[in-house]
């Protein structure tokens, strides 16, 4: 059985988005175009590092283009997208590693995730070949979704993803821990239970 490639050049749609209550949201990946969708889970910490990452990589592809580049300096107001993610949320894999890459010719971005896998080894060393092997092996490697974006998308993927990922709970203003709605224990309150006022 050859490697399960969710591929989508270009997708209809490509957003980050949450399902669930602040403090157990579920995080997810999702892209869709000509009728199918695949969502993907991963971590909140995930999500922040790509869009941050999406950003840097863009700003790259600007100086170095000297300014050329299709590539807005900010996320265009008209690619906005509020909408909530498509239902039913039905998760294909979660996510292990992610790579970003920008492909210069077709002057597009491209997104991949890839399926975490657990792998057993004697030594790092060992454990990153073993991890280097299976991800480069086209034919067994662990299931991916790839995406491929304008800069005019990767943007506006980023920004709507920093803004799930800041529509959490409210830190804490001693701590900067989250509150969660019963307050928490704040480690600068001596331990003593802080109120989500």
């Amino acid at each position: 059985m050859s490697r399960q490639v969710f591929l989508y050049d270009p997708p209809d749609r490509f957003v980050a988005g949450t399902v669930g209550l602040p403090g157990r949201r579920t995080f997810y990946l999702q892209a869709s175009a000509g009728g199918r969708t695949t969502s993907v889970a991963l971590e909140k910490a995930q999500v922040e590092a790509l869009a941050e990452r999406i950003d840097e990589l863009l700003d790259e592809v600007v100086r170095r283009s000297g300014g050329n580049a299709p590539v807005p300096a900010v996320a265009p107001s008209e690619l906005a997208d509020t909408a909530p993610l498509e239902t039913p949320v039905e998760e294909e894999f979660r996510v292990g590693t992610m790579a970003l890459a920008w492909d210069g010719e077709s002057e597009r971005m491209v997104i991949e995730a890839q399926a975490l896998v657990e792998l057993e080894a004697d030594s790092e060393e060992d454990l990153a070949a073993a991890e280097e092997r299976l991800l480069q092996d086209d034919e067994n490697g662990p299931p991916m979704l790839r995406v491929r974006v304008t800069g005019q998308m990767a943007r506006a993927f980023a920004k709507r993803a920093i803004e799930v990922v800041n529509a959490g709970r409210p830190p804490c203003p001693l701590c900067s821990l989250p509150l969660d709605p019963e307050g928490h224990v704040c480690p600068r309150q001596n331990g003593y239970r802080r109120g989500a006022s």
